[in-house]
């Protein structure tokens, strides 16, 4: 279903939103960023994956924790995303060029069924298929988005899921 991506939303939408953080104390940046997130606006958070440790892909630096929550949000993809953006901004992130390594990064993965391209968004993320460390985290909240062959297509990637503290 296409969705405008600026039309105000009447009903509740479930939206998964990728985190991640290469720079500083990434474990406590993304676990904080789980709580701002949860706190915004329009926003429920139902559902968090473990944390995990991946290596770079496409990117340089250091590697990276990363999760993924489920919430429920009445806020449209475009305004969620703006407060996404806010939340990165408010943990220090930089955009001093693409792939750089990262305070914290969070992406929209999916939107309710909604397939969206505007500037600046696409939904399903573009690349959430070609990556471990978007699918296994997804896969333990929400195992019917991510198929079997989808996770063997990325089985070559290093990943593993850290411990709770």
């Amino acid at each position: 279903m296409a969705v405008e991506p600026n039309r105000a939303m009447r009903d509740p939408v479930v939206a998964y939103i990728g985190l991640g953080s290469n720079l500083g104390d990434a474990r406590r940046t993304v676990t904080e960023a789980i709580g701002r997130v949860a706190q915004l606006d329009g926003v429920r958070l139902l559902a968090r994956s473990r944390l995990y440790m991946s290596a770079p892909v496409d990117a340089i630096g250091p590697d990276f924790i990363n999760a993924v929550i489920a919430v429920e949000t009445s806020l449209n993809a475009m305004d969620l995303l703006a407060a996404l953006q806010q939340v990165e901004l408010q943990a220090g992130r930089q955009r001093p060029y693409r792939n750089a390594p990262r305070t914290l990064d969070l992406d929209l993965l999916l939107y309710g069924s909604a397939s969206i391209r505007a500037v600046g968004l696409s939904v399903p993320h573009p690349r959430m298929f070609e990556r471990a460390f978007v699918l296994l985290p997804l896969r333990e909240i929400a195992p019917e988005r991510v198929t079997d062959a989808q996770l063997a297509g990325v089985a070559d990637q290093a990943i593993a899921a850290l411990p709770d503290r």
